[in-house]
């Protein structure tokens, strides 16, 4: 792949962030820088193809979703599939994906446009997918299954904090609705303009 060279002067980060914090050094080198190329950095090849994060992203976030729930159904031996399901939507989401890309220090690796200040929110957790994604191509399953229990989940994150973390509100509201027989609603006010559309909403009663 033509874009290594680019990569020779990061080489001594690159290793090193594998080393100590995933716990091992990578081979195929090229699929994991892959991982680090944000799509608003992407290259083309001479075939026209784009060269960019965004396939690993994908692969790695079934790859994530599924160690996930297969540690929380061994670590919670007596809860419903509620709340396994909500506690994996906490790991997994992007909020919580991108403060662990931060936290393992992704943030000084991955290549996307930083001169579009504040429009891409997700890099970090996106390249965190893909290195996933990318830690499983080379390694496989079981590997991979180890590096995110050993290496992530137990090391990076308070498991049980999050479990009394509350986040999904809106659904609490709906709940809250239904076991007092109120109907709540929600309505966009307006649409905010800026590089990422956001929505002023309210909730009715």
């Amino acid at each position: 792949m033509f874009f290594l060279s680019r990569w020779r002067k990061d080489n001594k980060d690159f290793y090193k962030f594998f080393k100590n914090v995933l716990g091992f050094v990578p081979r195929r080198t090229q699929i994991y820088q892959m991982a680090l190329i944000h799509k608003s950095k992407s290259q083309e090849t001479f075939k026209g193809h784009k060269i960019n994060n965004e396939r690993l992203e994908y692969l790695g976030d079934a790859v994530l979703s599924t160690v996930v729930a297969e540690y929380l159904y061994r670590k919670y031996p007596y809860q419903g599939e509620g709340f396994l399901t909500v506690m994996r939507s906490k790991i997994v989401s992007r909020a919580n994906l991108n403060k662990l890309g931060q936290k393992i220090g992704l943030s000084q690796l991955v290549r996307y446009n930083r001169e579009v200040n504040g429009m891409f929110k997700s890099v970090d957790g996106d390249a965190f997918e893909a290195l996933i994604g990318a830690i499983y191509l080379e390694k496989g399953f079981r590997f991979t299954r180890k590096v995110i229990i050993s290496k992530i989940l137990c090391t990076y994150l308070d498991i049980d904090a999050i479990a009394h973390t509350e986040w999904n509100f809106k659904s609490k509201l709906i709940d809250w609705g239904q076991k007092s027989h109120k109907k709540v609603s929600f309505e966009v006010v307006r649409v905010l303009s800026g590089p990422r559309r956001q929505y002023e909403s309210r909730v009715v009663i």
